[in-house]
């Protein structure tokens, strides 16, 4: 499916990151995760983590794994709302963590809330996020005020922000960034604008400072929005975006092998190679209310009665769920309703809807675990 860059403003501020083009915006897609042996066939994906984009994958520490991410947990505004988040694993990408916002410090007050998160590890075991921001928020969306930035840090959440930009087009938007240390150096890429324009290139001694080399070119339907990964030390892989997920390969990052279709539909992926026959994807997904069949059947049940209804549902949720976050769509991807689960079974009052097919999600405060499920409403 095309990908596209959303740009949605809320007050002052200007979110971006790597959608479908369906009219639906970043919070209704899930992160999913799926494991393969080859890294071209996947298994079947389950969900990853709720109402997020532009996923960034990196293996640190031995099996400790980190993955960031933008978050757009509902309410809109609230600490989960257009945050970059981080979750850890502890085995190799089985289980994870609950998501927690990072804090970049000594950002400045006027700079845009980063978005388009990139991890990679450094020197001692550090790691570095690379995000997109600028200095002030563009009157009239992305422009060539947007740059890529970075920012330091030794557990992951805390990160210490390094003066002045990483890359800065002089006429253009910098967005997306892909980062990894290769053959000696640090390649940076990042999606020139439609598929076909190809990708930025640029190399760095020192992952600061970055110079310019020939561009990367493409087609109208490879679309190099995604990120790196080392196969081994001889291939460096891109993993990108079009009608399914692809990856292309290289010895040097400059001079790139061809296209090679995987059987995963969706966007802005990264894949990690835990080990030899092992590899693992994180990628947007497709958009809830479209998708209500295959969402529901990865996805724990929530007890919902009467369903069919006319006026109300009653919600029953394990003591555990309690405090967590509820939110209903209608079919168009719009939200209708959100709320807190207050109690174990609890009425939410659905009178002033339209008859039809809705779609609730509630995302666990405990675990990060979405259920979902279709709801009808009739008419007497």
């Amino acid at each position: 499916m095309k990908i596209c860059h959303l740009i949605v403003t809320l007050g002052l501020q200007l979110l971006a990151l790597s959608c479908f083009c369906q009219a639906n915006p970043p919070w209704n897609n899930p992160l999913k995760i799926a494991w393969s042996s080859d890294g071209i066939t996947f298994n079947a994906p389950v969900v990853f983590q709720d109402s997020s984009g532009v996923p960034s994958v990196i293996k640190w520490k031995g099996d400790t794994l980190i993955a960031t991410f933008q978050w757009f947990r509902q309410p809109k505004l609230s600490p989960t709302w257009d945050r970059v988040a981080v979750k850890f694993s502890y085995d190799n990408g089985r289980n994870w963590s609950q998501p927690k916002p990072i804090v970049v410090n000594g950002l400045p007050s006027n700079y845009q809330r980063p978005f388009d998160p990139t991890l990679t590890v450094f020197g001692n075991d550090s790691i570095r996020i690379y995000f997109s921001s600028s200095n002030g928020i563009p009157k009239n969306g992305l422009d060539a005020t947007v740059n890529t930035y970075s920012a330091k840090s030794s557990d992951g959440i805390n990160f210490n922000f390094e003066s002045g930009s990483r890359v800065d087009e002089l006429t253009k938007q910098v967005i997306d960034p892909a980062i990894i240390f290769f053959n000696k150096s640090w390649h940076f890429l990042s999606p020139i604008g439609s598929p076909q324009q190809g990708a930025y290139h640029y190399l760095s001694l020192d992952g600061l400072n970055f110079t310019p080399t020939s561009n990367i070119p493409s087609d109208n339907f490879h679309n190099w929005t995604g990120n790196f990964m080392i196969e081994n030390i001889n291939e460096l892989r891109f993993y990108g975006s079009g009608a399914t997920i692809w990856y292309n390969y290289s010895t040097n990052g400059n001079n790139w092998s061809g296209y090679v279709s995987t059987n995963i539909q969706g966007g802005d992926p990264s894949v990690l190679k835990i080990k030899n026959n092992s590899y693992l994807m994180v990628y947007v997904g497709q958009p809830y209310p479209s998708n209500i069949l295959e969402i529901a059947s990865e996805l724990k049940p929530i007890q919902i009665f009467p369903n069919p209804t006319q006026d109300l549902i009653h919600v029953r949720v394990d003591s555990k769920n309690l405090g967590s976050m509820y939110v209903i769509y209608d079919y168009s991807g719009k939200t209708v309703l959100n709320g807190k689960i207050s109690s174990e079974s609890m009425a939410i009052e659905l009178a002033d809807l339209p008859y039809g097919n809705y779609v609730l999600t509630l995302t666990s405060q405990t675990d990060g675990q979405v259920s979902v499920v279709k709801i009808s409403k009739q008419g007497r």
